[in-house]
């Protein structure tokens, strides 16, 4: 434990000891000051944006302090670092001490104070350094936040968001590389949403953090400085998307690619490469959410295409995909001309070494292999 805490600052310097100058398929992070060209640029006649995933999270954390004075932050290194990821940015000089805590090295503790401001009223933000640590408050998260609506008999609501980065990184090893997806997604009186892009990052926060039950916020360390359009639309204070409405990011005819958070951008990848070498059109899916999971969406893309393939970088057993597949032998299969395939992570604890780490999470050439596999191109 000791050498865990003392270890923490390695994922947020990593970029130092490795060439940021990677293939697409690894997206290593560089969490040192951004070029300008990476952070919002001017709009375009349209009125589209670029926004990096960690500027989206930011102005929405803003908003809605702004809009609601319910809302505070608190977690390690929030207010006066500007956050771990820098997602926090600003916001204690904006709001002041009352509204943006920083906390104590103790998950266990201010979680479980973030959950009692919730059920006495307030509408806190909870900030995990990563979601690993969220371990150290695995009781507070389920047996007090998720489950006290339901025992009180629908008198106590517990608005609650618990957001940070979530899954493997870069060279942190496997006590700092879980994937929590599959984890929340199976606990009743929770809501679990995956943001992928900048869109997906501002209106899933806002919407977790004026919803009246707890939600998690499982966010990827390597997306934070990754940048995406931002309709107009999407940079209104207004802007939300609503839990449980999966997004197609890529129509497809051939075949169905269902997958969630940064894997959303893999399968993208892997489906331009099976379109230009086999001729193949898949189409993507992008969940949002996993925890209400748009069933409906599947189904009525595998009715178009008769084949499917879920992607994740979480464990194969009890995971994510494994749901999914679950689901297509229950509501798809009349419309299955294939049996349902899934690509995930390793079933090993997450190697430090490099080479071994990109073997045991999806990469491009993994789906688009196991894809024309399905497809037998």
């Amino acid at each position: 434990m000791v050498a865990s805490r003392l270890l923490r600052p390695a994922s947020r310097i990593i970029s130092s000891s490795r060439s940021p100058l990677t293939t697409l398929n690894t997206i290593r992070p560089v969490f040192t000051s951004l070029p300008p060209s990476s952070r919002r640029t001017y709009a375009t006649p349209s009125g589209t944006k670029d926004y990096t995933v960690r500027d989206a999270l930011n102005e929405a954390l803003a908003e809605e302090l702004e809009a609601n004075p319910k809302v505070f932050v608190l977690g390690e290194e929030v207010a006066q670092y500007n956050g771990a990821y820098k997602v926090t940015k600003g916001l204690l000089d904006r709001f002041g001490e009352k509204r943006v805590i920083d906390s104590p090295i103790t998950e266990s503790g201010f979680c479980g104070l973030t959950v009692g401001a919730a059920l006495a009223g307030l509408h806190p933000v909870c900030e995990f350094m990563t979601f690993n640590f969220a371990m150290q408050a695995i009781d507070q998260i389920i047996n007090s936040a998720a489950k006290t609506h339901y025992m009180s008999g629908g008198i106590q609501p517990c608005n609650i968001t618990f957001r940070g980065p979530n899954g493997f990184a870069a060279g942190v090893a496997a006590q700092h590389s879980q994937d929590y997806s599959a984890w929340y997604g199976s606990i009743p009186g929770l809501k679990v949403a995956v943001p992928w892009s900048s869109e997906d990052a501002k209106g899933l926060l806002k919407a977790a953090i004026r919803d009246p039950n707890p939600v998690v916020v499982l966010e990827n360390e390597l997306l934070y400085g990754q940048s995406f359009p931002m309709s107009e639309a999407a940079q209104q204070s207004d802007f939300v998307i609503p839990f449980g409405k999966a997004k197609i990011e890529r129509q497809g005819t051939d075949l169905t690619i269902v997958s969630l958070s940064r894997c959303v951008g893999l399968s993208m990848q892997a489906a331009e490469a099976l379109q230009k070498e086999y001729g193949v059109s898949a189409e993507v899916i992008n969940l949002r959410t996993v925890k209400p999971l748009d069933v409906e969406a599947i189904i009525k893309s595998v009715k178009k295409t008769g084949r499917l393939m879920a992607v994740e970088s979480g464990y194969p057993v009890f995971g994510v995909g494994s749901e999914i597949l679950a689901l297509a032998m229950e509501y798809m299969f009349d419309y299955l001309d294939a049996p349902a395939v899934r690509v995930t992570g390793a079933e090993v604890p997450t190697p430090y070494a490099q080479k071994l780490e990109e073997m045991s999470f999806p990469q491009v050439d993994t789906i688009k292999n196991y894809a024309a596999k399905l497809l037998k191109v």
